[in-house]
């Protein structure tokens, strides 16, 4: 069919005594595809160009379905990384496939997986230079993860920016392999990000405690506003007090982010200090000195409360990566691991939720105030009386 349509686009074209310029000429040699369905063998219909012409050029026919020289589908060449970032040791493609495609399905090889390394490389690199000047994000998530992977001497982990758009869709903003997480290597992925495009400031980043990221947004964006990640603040405390006394602690500082309003979450932190400062004195600390931090998702829409209190946007995305490099037993090389996670969090990203209550996000791009996650609205002064 895709022949047939070929030669119908060319019809208008002829020889010098009236027949057709372009004709069928039979098939090529019979070849095996793999296939997601097993091994289908399959013939090229060939195509003559019977014009003569001085300088040899002829009209060739190039099938976008069967390339010349493919023997397996697109979508198999798609299957078998997914299979490797999902688990699936190289030397285990044959046994792990042979269900779908054969007990004897060729060019499975583990070389297969690392020609496959080659272009993935060339796709990040084309990712990260993508311009990003059209692009606003209302809101951004930052982390970094270290992994278990054999890294480089020096500690590495992988420094992560994902971001809200006005429509309410989470997108992968920048990604990269830094030294611990540095004010440096933040600033670096920072700036990078604004160089491509990126001019707005967005209006909250949600990260953990890591100084470097805080103190290099500053430097970049100084106009974002900061929130504290509950979930790291939460075990941060725990991890000052004994087991005994984690539960109920833990039960207290659920009064305080889970509380309606910004004061009500004050007092529950003033119990809170009450309840535990004679005892845990550092735990109390750890909670009260980043007071503002922990409570600025009270002047944002309440619908978004669930996605700014936390970074679970990167967090749960990388529970997925830690199999994977757990499942390798370490063998990850510094690059191989950088380019598995881009990977997997591009694909992760095509299932990601958008965020609820997309209506208010371009209020808040707009800087529109609320307050307690209700909108401000403001009465012109001659309706004041």
């Amino acid at each position: 069919m895709e022949a047939e349509a070929f030669l119908a686009a060319m019809k208008g074209l002829k020889r010098p005594d009236g027949r057709d310029r372009l004709v069928r000429h039979g098939h090529g040699p019979v070849r095996t595809i793999q296939t997601g369905i097993g091994a289908v063998e399959v013939a090229r219909v060939k195509i003559r160009d019977r014009a003569v012409t001085s300088d040899g050029e002829r009209i060739r026919f190039t099938s976008a379905i069967l390339p010349l020289w493919a023997r397996r589908t697109k979508s198999l060449d798609a299957l078998l990384p997914v299979l490797y970032l999902r688990g699936i040791s190289t030397g285990d493609f044959q046994e792990a496939l042979a269900a779908l495609l054969g007990k004897d399905a060729p060019n499975l090889s583990p070389g297969v997986v690392s020609r496959l390394t080659t272009e993935w490389q060339l796709e990040y690199e084309r990712w990260q230079k993508r311009d990003l000047s059209a692009r606003r994000y209302v809101y951004v998530w930052a982390d970094g993860v270290f992994l278990q992977a054999r890294m480089e001497d020096h500690s590495e982990c992988m420094l992560v920016l994902i971001g809200a758009t006005p429509e309410g869709k989470k997108e992968l903003i920048g990604f990269q392999v830094g030294v611990r997480e540095s004010t440096q290597s933040w600033h670096e992925l920072l700036v990078e990000a604004k160089t491509r495009g990126l001019k707005i400031a967005p209006e909250i980043a949600v990260g953990d405690g890591a100084l470097g990221f805080w103190k290099a947004l500053d430097e970049v964006f100084p106009a974002t506003r900061h929130q504290r990640c509950w979930v790291h603040k939460t075990a941060n405390i725990l991890n000052k007090v004994a087991v005994s006394v984690q539960a109920s602690m833990k039960k207290d500082l659920r009064e305080v982010y889970l509380a309606s309003n910004r004061a009500s979450a004050e007092v529950a932190i003033d119990v809170f200090a009450e309840k535990y400062g004679a005892k845990y004195d550092k735990a109390v600390e750890c909670l009260t000195k980043d007071r503002d931090a922990m409570l600025a998702f009270y002047e944002f829409p309440a619908e978004h409360w669930d996605h700014l209190r936390t970074t679970n946007p990167i967090e749960s995305v990388f529970a997925t990566v830690r199999h994977r490099t757990v499942r390798t037993k370490g063998s990850l090389s510094s690059t191989t691991a950088k380019l598995m996670v881009f990977k997997l969090l591009c694909a992760a990203s095509k299932t990601w939720r958008r965020l609820k209550g997309t209506n208010q996000l371009p209020k808040v791009s707009a800087g529109v105030r609320f307050e307690n996650g209700i909108e401000v609205i403001q009465v012109p002064e001659n309706h004041a009386a």
